[in-house]
């Protein structure tokens, strides 16, 4: 995105984004919430039905989402001018649109490739995709930009999910064949409908969302234009990024850990507790900071063109710790079953982003799509902690509260220092940041038992707590 943004400014950034934002979409639908339900399935197999089961249904996964990208590929490139007429606003971009096609279609293919090694807890495995496909990528689509210019923003574009295709078949590919004899085709094709109806909970939901944020583009798109639009992906790929390090990683064995234990209501109220404090904790630090050097920030990843967008990402930070609290509840949703309360908290908390940025850029311009994201999540917590609450009885323990509140301080002082002075507020933001760094290295330990020089945090921290209790 660095490299985007000096070889073709906030307009090409803008682009990147939407481009990348139809993927999405596109793939939300023709994936059919399988790389949710799959990974559900193969780990309920593996626990109750043995090596067969496990087979059964990995051969339906692989046979449904062969037909499934296949068909979305098709479909999305049948649509590629009506799709660069509506939501690019520029029919001449048609061909390049159509390309996207085939991002569509691999899209759907690695959703398969994950729900299959994170049902079999292959967390190895999965680490390693993210982090070549992550590297692969970045240079890559690096050297598309710098050969073709602005020819290359569609390689850049279609890069990652090429890569992380064929990565993820080069692991998959080491698994052991399926076990148990091959299944007649109405046998695999009831596995799938299985599958794919437990997964249109998962597809309508994530459909709501990233339809939500292609709506969001297209509207900032076509009232303030492409550079608007430049400013507002900047902000976002730095939020959705950080965040989406802890919690993505996070979420791989948190979701099949809480769907095992959701009904004993104790235990999952402890599991969602303890998800929350360790995202706060590696979460605070790196938020904090970058409240206090988001002009900074900014101009390392972008360019100095990209000073609208400093104010975009500190609302969305703002926003950034109530959807850290409200992540963990969400999961109690899908993992309890309520399918139908999952997609309507989703759809709520999206449309009061849409509806907040339709109603704010004449207003405030395009600062209105942080503004918008910090609603969102003003609803949308409230909801899922309601419901949270109706399903396993959960509440917050005290520690969490303390977290919490000391992030929200934190934030705060952080961001009325940076109004009176950005030196201020980079100077308070780094000490806090610093020290909260610190007290999670030492909860860390703690939680962890870690052994070696880090247990030394541990015994630092109890005298710590010690001498403020004195």
């Amino acid at each position: 995105m660095k490299a985007a943004a000096v070889l073709l400014g906030p307009a090409g950034v803008g682009l990147v984004g939407l481009y990348q934002s139809l993927m999405q979409t596109a793939g939300q639908v023709a994936g059919l919430g399988v790389t949710n339900s799959g990974t559900r399935q193969i780990a309920a197999a593996g626990a109750d039905g043995g090596a067969a089961a496990v087979g059964r249904v990995r051969r339906a996964l692989f046979w449904g989402t062969l037909l499934q990208a296949g068909v979305g590929a098709l479909l999305f490139w049948l649509a590629s001018r009506w799709i660069a007429a509506s939501f690019v606003d520029n029919p001449a971009r048609a061909a390049e649109v159509g390309w996207l096609a085939l991002g569509v279609g691999l899209t759907v293919a690695a959703g398969a490739q994950m729900a299959l090694l994170r049902g079999l807890r292959r967390i190895g495995d999965i680490a390693w995709i993210q982090a070549f496909s992550g590297v692969l990528g970045a240079g890559l689509g690096v050297a598309a930009l710098m050969i073709w210019g602005e020819d290359g923003l569609l390689a850049m574009v279609l890069v990652a999910p090429v890569i992380t295709f064929l990565l993820g078949h080069v692991f998959v590919a080491r698994l052991a064949p399926p076990e148990g004899s091959p299944q007649a085709v109405r046998e695999l094709a009831r596995e799938w409908g299985s599958m794919a109806r437990l997964g249109l909970a998962f597809m309508i939901s994530g459909l709501v969302t990233v339809a939500g944020h292609l709506a969001a583009r297209v509207i900032v798109q076509r009232e303030l234009g492409p550079e608007a639009l430049g400013q507002f992906q900047a902000a976002w790929a730095i939020g959705m990024t950080y965040l989406g390090f802890v919690l993505g990683a996070m979420a791989t064995d948190f979701f099949p850990r809480l769907a095992a234990v959701i009904n004993d209501r104790e235990a999952a109220v402890r599991l969602v507790n303890e998800q929350t404090e360790v995202a706060l904790l590696l979460c605070g630090p790196v938020l904090i900071a970058m409240l206090g050097l988001a002009p900074w920030v900014i101009r390392l990843l972008y360019t100095a063109e990209f000073g609208p967008a400093v104010e975009i990402l500190r609302w969305q930070l703002l926003g950034d710790i109530l959807k850290v609290m409200s992540w963990p509840l969400g999961f109690v949703l899908v993992a309890g079953g309520m399918g139908k309360t999952f997609v309507l908290t989703e759809t709520i908390g999206i449309g009061v982003f849409v509806a907040g940025v339709a109603l704010g850029l004449s207003r405030v311009g395009v600062t209105a799509t942080g503004m918008a994201f910090l609603a969102l999540y003003l609803a949308y917590l409230p909801l899922v902690r309601w419901f949270g609450g109706q399903r396993i009885g959960f509440r917050w323990t005290s520690a969490v509260k303390a977290q919490a509140g000391l992030v929200m301080i934190a934030a705060l002082a952080v961001e009325i220092a940076a109004r009176w002075s950005e030196a201020a507020g980079a100077i308070l933001g780094t000490l806090l940041a610093v020290g909260m760094g610190f007290w999670a290295l030492v909860q860390m330990s703690e939680k962890t038992g870690a052994a070696g020089k880090l247990s030394h945090n541990t015994a630092l921290g109890e005298r710590i707590r010690r001498w403020m209790i004195q």
